[in-house]
């Protein structure tokens, strides 16, 4: 039960992370790797609140949640001037500095070593130190997320998002601030990605930079494809798919490192095979 558990855990955080990074690809169109460099930061954000400042658990989501804001926001009217090929580039290029700066940043972050110790969320006198009530939280959070994202797809502000994604120069030309736009749907993606970023490292107790590299961006990618573009539940299934997959491959009895390249090869083929005969994802709208 405890390994179920665990699994549906992980479920719950990539879920807010594909979500997350749907709002931006799928419903604008931007293709953004830096996701893992938010995801990174909300992660780092609660460990040390929690470990060297003596935060909370939600004191520290909120902090995540501000850096991340604040560097979105810098960083966002930069790559509102770029787009296409050239928008994933810089993204790209956020990330690894990002995990550069984690890795080296050791007065903060204790580089390569890592932070130990960080604590459960606690709500008054009562510590989720269960998994199991770890979990209630978690799809608390989910379906928080979840419901914001299918308001954000229905209203105003979503269908001009869809617009820019369709046609960004007409979307101007008809009068809305497309880099306006761009820049908001940023912060806001990185924002909520702060977010499992924090449930990771209180679930895991220890993070280090090698879990927030951009091949992590890469591997959200992968999960809103095959699930689909601009779909709330095509994110929720792209998670479990992916993080189903390497479970199956456990059970086989390969060697680690055997598994871990198949794990690898299978994630590429997935997601080419989807490009060729199914490019908008199992329940997508548009293509990439």
């Amino acid at each position: 039960m405890e390994y179920l558990i665990n699994l549906a855990i992980l479920f719950g955080i990539y879920s807010m992370l594909a979500l997350s990074l749907n709002l931006l690809v799928g419903m604008s169109g931007l293709v953004s790797l830096a996701q893992a460099a938010f995801y990174g930061i909300g992660a780092y954000a609660t460990a040390i609140g929690m470990t060297k400042l003596g935060l909370g658990f939600f004191t520290t989501i909120a902090l995540g949640i501000v850096v991340n804001a604040v560097l979105a926001f810098v960083v966002g009217k930069i790559l509102a001037r770029f787009q296409g090929d050239y928008y994933a580039i810089v993204s790209a290029g956020l990330s690894i500095i990002v995990f550069s700066i984690l890795q080296n940043w050791k007065s903060v972050t204790n580089g390569p070593l890592g932070i130990f110790g960080i604590g459960k969320p606690e709500i008054g006198s009562y510590a989720f130190y269960s998994n199991a009530a770890f979990l209630g939280l978690v799809f608390v959070f989910t379906i928080a997320l979840y419901a914001l994202y299918q308001w954000i797809n229905l209203s105003s502000f979503g269908r001009v998002l869809k617009a820019l994604r369709e046609d960004e120069h007409l979307t101007h030309v008809m009068g809305y601030k497309t880099k306006h736009y761009k820049s908001v749907i940023f912060v806001l993606s990185a924002a909520l990605s702060g977010i499992a970023g924090a449930f990771f490292a209180s679930y895991i107790a220890f993070i280090d930079p090698s879990s927030f590299q951009l091949k992590e961006g890469i591997f959200l990618f992968t999960i809103i494809i095959v699930g689909g573009l601009s779909s709330a539940r095509g994110s929720v299934v792209g998670a479990l798919i992916l993080i189903s997959l390497p479970e199956v491959l456990r059970f086989v009895g390969l060697p680690y490192e055997t598994a871990a390249q198949l794990q690898q090869m299978i994630y590429g083929a997935m997601l080419l095979l989807m490009m060729i005969f199914k490019p908008q994802g199992l329940f997508g709208k548009y293509r990439m």
